[in-house]
């Protein structure tokens, strides 16, 4: 079977199911997107490794990342393998000391442990042709097809306090251990500091 490299390219409400999130997967060499439905919780721990934030205490993901690190088991690539009545399945493609094994894994736990190995993920052409939503050229006046990705939860609004606050805010966030909150607040310092550059 051939497999298909995917890259994150959007992390965001789901439309299908209040209170989850939808993590959008791209072709690294085509124009297909794979929308997968994920918890609260699954889509803090991609976003917390993605906004490369530290947290006080480490995550379940970090925990395991940090377990394989200390046996010196890396992860090589992470396979979404298999889609059954609507749900995904992945694996974790492991190796050590030349031998390569495999551990199957949810795939968002799979997306969120690629994200802190900085690996690759794959999937396989016909769980694209199944599941995958084909962005057509807008430049073309094609319409797009809509995906399961909606922005109609628009994030806080962050640009009307100082600096100072959001600083506050971001290290009371952190505390709190609410991460998703602390990078829309780290986008809006960042949004600010390129603007005063």
């Amino acid at each position: 079977m051939k497999k298909v490299a995917l890259e994150i390219v959007a992390l965001s409400h789901s439309v299908t199911q209040s209170h989850n999130y939808a993590v959008v997967l791209g072709e690294s060499d085509g124009n297909r997107r794979l929308p997968i439905v994920i918890g609260g919780f699954e889509a803090q721990a991609i976003a917390v490794a993605m906004e490369r934030m530290t947290p006080n205490r480490p995550l379940t993901h970090d925990l395991f990342k940090n377990t394989l690190d200390t046996f010196e088991i890396s992860l090589k690539e992470v396979i979404i393998n298999n889609l059954l009545d609507g749900i995904f399945y992945a694996q974790l493609v492991c190796e050590k000391d030349g031998h390569e094994f495999v551990i199957d894994s949810r795939t968002s736990d799979a997306i969120a442990m690629a994200v802190r190995f900085k690996c690759l993920i794959y999937t396989f052409d016909f769980i694209m042709e199944q599941a995958g939503v084909v962005l057509e050229d807008e430049e073309s006046g094609v319409k797009s097809k809509k995906s399961i990705v909606s922005e109609q939860h628009k994030p806080d609004s962050y640009d009307q306090y100082s600096v100072k606050a959001l600083n506050q805010m971001l290290e009371d966030v952190l505390e709190t251990e609410d991460y998703e909150k602390a990078a829309k607040i780290r986008d809006e310092l960042n949004k600010r500091k390129a603007q005063d550059d």
